[in-house]
């Protein structure tokens, strides 16, 4: 059985799956969670620096038909199922602008800030005082709104990198509470 939202393939390892890879290099802690795992590339990515490492993904088909599967991963929707701590949180978000979310691998919502905010707000509960969430956006979303919303939430966010392609820009965006 097919979700109506999705392939039953897991969102492939892409430019901004690189580009959020890039700039994990220097991370390191105990716990690190990958919301929206999708293939597991990233999950393992940090399995590499981190004692512990989860992988949440809301569609099930995807977890069970990663390549090379992870270990720990919780087919939920954003960070909703958990209730613990972690160092460092990570999302390759859906970022895209859309009316309405037919492919949740991409589909961001109403200014490419709907589906994000809803991830950052589940996540929030989980992020260690001490520790920051990274997540990718475009410059074809509403990358300011997306961080003015962020904020409103207790996170200060910042831009750490950005790179430039054919047709947009991707950030890298850091959020930390603001304790």
């Amino acid at each position: 059985m097919q979700n109506k939202f999705s392939s039953n393939d897991p969102y492939p390892p892409s430019e901004d799956t690189y580009f959020l890879e890039d700039n994990l290099v220097n991370e390191r802690g105990k716990y690190a969670l990958d919301i929206g795992t999708g293939s597991g590339y990233l999950t393992r990515t940090l399995s590499k620096n981190f004692l512990q490492v989860i992988g949440t993904d809301i569609d099930f088909y995807s977890l069970i038909n990663q390549n090379k599967k992870i270990k720990n991963s919780i087919c939920c929707d954003g960070a909703e199922a958990l209730n613990c701590k972690f160092d460092l949180i990570i999302c390759n978000m859906p970022y895209l602008q859309s009316d309405e979310i037919l492919d949740r691998k991409v589909d961001g919502g109403k200014e490419g800030v709907e589906v994000p905010l809803k991830i950052i707000k589940s996540a929030i509960r989980c992020l260690d005082d001490s520790g920051k969430m990274l997540f990718v956006t475009s410059s074809l979303s509403n990358y300011e709104k997306l961080m003015e919303e962020s904020e409103k939430l207790g996170l200060d966010c910042s831009i750490v990198a950005r790179k430039k392609l054919f047709f947009e820009e991707l950030l890298l965006i850091e959020a930390k509470k603001n304790l």
